[in-house]
């Protein structure tokens, strides 16, 4: 889905002519700190895009020590079905200590003072932990009262340019952590997909990855953070169809729902070979005034060549979801992902959540029917919008219609 919402646009403006409700939150849990603080990093870090290949990297951190995982993992937020309100809070308390970093290799960071190499040696080496990190902060500057929106990302928010930082505790690194991003011959690919077998949360995953601490030692680089979520769903996903392309089809028509934080679920599987589309709809615009809003990429068997631009990162967060359920159940199917946004999604939360409310999705038993008709007759039953705003764009449905008018015809004939 674009960022192309009045919210994201705005900023907090007040372009909508109303009080915003994601800065009033904000302000009201931002924390009061001086120039020198010390917190418990969740672990988090940030890499930017603006201005590449020179961008803000840094580290996010409460002013408070303890166990605040929950402040930035969206597996948590879902776990304990955390509020938008919650998360908002959650994202307030933390203090963005950024610094500017060239991304491309060491060429060209050795150009950069060696202030800036020892904090993004530090930035790394917290982008390991899988537990909180204490660390203390020395700011040039006191945070400001500012936030990034993007519909990726949870928000970002508090910036401070960081002078100095170091370690106060140890971080928690797990040993296949260790091992993959110390083997330097082991392609990105090949280390992010063994982190996945090993249990590792996509969360970290994607940390490690922006950090650039993953892949052949020539070709390690910072990732801007949008794009690493991006490409670690993208990743792991194609490897796992490569097996499900091979497994017999499902036989009914199986559909599964959740919702969460606004965000309404309905996918089904269609009796098929492999084929994934995704169309989102919003009564608002997303996240604003307006009409009706749509939102549609999808792939047949062999896969996309370029990025899914109008779902963008949801589209290979939700894909991921359905494949490590076909993975579990050894089939096939051509899958349709018709999501619902509606007006309490008033902030966003980061692709995170949306994969995490798909595999809750996933994780349900499925309700069966004989025919699509009758599973999108169930459906709306579930949606608020009329169902023909996301079939009239759906590829699947039109390449299903076709098939089963050719069939009809090999009948009588």
């Amino acid at each position: 889905m674009q960022s192309q919402s009045l919210c994201i646009r705005c900023k907090g403006r007040g372009w909508c002519g109303k009080p915003c409700k994601i800065l009033l939150r904000l302000k009201k849990f931002q924390p009061k700190i001086s120039l020198e603080f010390s917190g418990s990093s969740p672990p988090e870090i940030f890499v930017g895009k603006y201005n590449y290949p020179n961008v803000f990297t840094g580290i996010l951190a409460p002013a408070e020590y303890g166990s605040t995982e929950k402040l930035s993992m969206p597996e948590s937020w879902h776990a304990e079905q955390a509020s938008i309100q919650d998360i908002l809070t959650y994202r307030s308390r933390m203090i963005y200590s950024r610094f500017t970093s060239n991304i491309k290799n060491k060429k060209k960071t050795q150009r950069q003072s060696s202030q800036q190499k020892k904090l993004l040696d530090l930035m790394q080496e917290i982008s390991l932990a899988s537990k909180s990190v204490d660390i203390n902060f020395q700011l040039k500057k006191k945070p400001v009262m500012k936030f990034s929106l993007d519909s990726h990302m949870p928000i970002i928010g508090n910036p401070a340019p960081l002078k100095s930082a170091k370690l106060e505790s140890n971080p928690k690194i797990e040993k296949k952590v260790d091992y993959l991003t110390n083997d330097i011959d082991a392609k990105a690919t090949t280390a992010i997909n063994e982190l996945y077998k090993s249990k590792i949360a996509i969360s970290n995953i994607i940390k490690i990855l922006s950090a650039g601490m993953l892949g052949l030692k020539i070709q390690r680089k910072l990732v801007p953070t949008r794009w690493a979520v991006s490409a670690t769903d993208d990743l792991i996903s194609k490897k796992l169809l490569e097996k499900i392309k091979y497994y017999q089809q499902v036989s009914s028509y199986l559909l599964f729902s959740a919702d969460y934080l606004g965000n309404y679920y309905n996918i089904i599987l269609i009796p098929g070979c492999w084929s994934f589309e995704v169309i989102e709809a919003s009564a608002k615009g997303y996240f604003g005034q307006g009409s009706i809003a749509t939102w549609n990429d999808y792939e047949f068997f062999y896969g996309r060549k370029k990025y899914a631009n109008s779902v963008t990162g949801a589209y290979y967060a939700n894909r991921l979801s359905v494949c490590e359920y076909l993975e579990k159940i050894k089939r096939q199917a051509s899958v349709l992902v018709l999501r619902e946004v509606r007006e309490e999604y008033f902030a966003p939360c980061g692709v995170g959540i949306l994969r995490e409310v798909t595999r809750k999705a996933m994780s349900k038993k499925p309700e069966k029917f004989d025919t699509i008709e009758q599973t999108l007759k169930r459906i709306q039953t579930q949606f608020k919008l009329p169902l023909e705003i996301f079939t009239n764009k759906s590829k699947l449905l039109s390449n299903l219609k076709k098939q089963t008018r050719l069939e009809r015809f090999l009948q009588k004939s």
